[in-house]
C-alpha cells in the first residue's frame, strides 16, 4: 500500500458511469483523484518524458496566489530549464519513486516523502534516475520581495525526518508538519502537511485570508467547504479561496493526511502594480 497517493492516470472503463464526485463553486474547487487520467495531463516546454496535472493556477475572482502540478517523470526524463519565471519560488514533495534534483550545482537525490524549496531565482534541474516513474507536487509562487529582507534560504529535508508539531488542546490527534520556520518573514508561502490520527477533527470553522490548496496524501475525511459537507479521500484536491469557510474530521479507521498550501506573512495589495 502506498504512502502517498499518485494520479491513477490512464483512462476509466468506457462502462463505467460518469458519477464522479468532480465541483467548481465561486467559493472552492474539489478535484476528485479518479478524474486525473491520461486526457487531462499537460506537457511543458524543456521537460523532457514528463507530464503533469495542473490542479491549480491563478485565475481572476478566484484563488491568485499560485499554481499547483503533479508531476510525473519517466525513467530518464527531467528537465535542465524547468522554471520559466526567473521571480517564482518553489516547493517540491515527491509521492513515489526516486526524483534528483540539482539546485545551486549540488545534487539531492529525494526519494518519497522528501520536501525542498527552492528560491525565486536559483537555479535548478531534475532528473529521474530511476527505474520507476517519479512522482511529486511542485507549488510556485512568485516571490513578494519585503525591504529589508533577503530572499529565504534553501531548504532540502523530509516528511520522515521532520517532527510534526501537535496542535493546541488536541488530545495527540491533530498534527502539523513544518518545513519551515513560520516565524520566519521572508518567507510568504508555507507548505506543510497536516495530519489527524481517528477521532481527529477542526473544532471550529476556519474562515481567514489565507488561500489554500490541499491535496489528500493518504485517509479518507469529511471537508466542510463553505457550506458543504464534501466526502475526501487520498488523491483528491480541494482548492479554496480566501475566507472559504472550512472544517474537518477523520472518517476511516488510519490517519488523514494532506497537503497544504497558504499564502503568509505579507500585506495585502490595495492596487495592480
Amino acid at each position: 500500500m502506498r504512502k502517498y497517493s499518485i494520479p491513477a492516470a490512464g483512462m476509466p472503463d468506457t462502462n463505467q458511469l460518469m458519477t464522479d464526485r468532480a465541483v467548481f463553486t465561486d467559493a472552492y474547487a474539489f478535484i476528485p483523484g479518479g478524474v486525473m487520467r491520461d486526457i487531462v495531463a499537460s506537457y511543458f516546454p524543456h521537460w523532457e518524458k514528463t507530464r503533469a496535472w495542473v490542479i491549480a493556477r491563478p485565475l481572476s475572482g478566484f484563488a491568485e496566489t499560485f499554481s499547483q502540478y503533479i508531476m510525473e517523470v519517466a525513467p530518464g526524463g527531467g528537465s535542465r530549464m524547468p522554471e520559466p519565471d526567473a521571480g517564482a519560488q518553489a516547493a517540491i514533495f515527491v509521492t513515489g519513486g526516486t526524483l534528483t534534483l540539482t539546485i545551486g550545482g549540488k545534487q539531492y537525490q529525494m526519494e518519497e516523502g522528501g520536501y525542498a524549496y527552492i528560491p525565486a531565482g536559483d537555479p535548478w534541474e531534475a532528473a529521474n534516475n530511476g527505474d520507476t516513474n517519479a512522482n511529486f507536487h511542485w507549488i510556485r509562487k512568485a516571490w513578494e520581495a519585503v525591504d529589508g529582507l533577503g530572499k529565504p534560504d534553501l531548504v532540502v529535508t523530509s516528511d520522515k525526518i521532520v517532527t510534526p508539531a501537535e496542535m493546541p488542546n488536541s488530545d495527540s490527534k491533530w498534527f502539523t508538519t513544518r518545513f519551515v520556520d513560520p516565524t520566519d518573514l521572508r518567507h510568504d508561502m508555507h507548505v506543510t502537511i497536516v495530519t489527524f490520527e481517528p477521532g481527529g477533527y477542526i473544532p471550529f470553522m476556519e474562515t481567514h485570508v489565507m488561500e489554500h490548496g490541499l491535496f489528500v496524501l493518504e485517509g479518507t475525511g469529511m471537508y466542510r467547504l463553505n457550506n458543504d459537507w464534501v466526502r475526501v479521500e487520498a488523491g483528491d484536491f480541494m482548492w479554496l479561496r480566501a475566507f472559504c469557510p472550512q472544517g474537518c474530521y477523520t472518517e476511516g479507521p488510519g490517519r488523514f493526511r494532506y497537503l497544504l498550501y497558504k499564502d503568509v506573512n505579507r500585506h495585502p495589495k490595495l492596487w495592480k502594480r
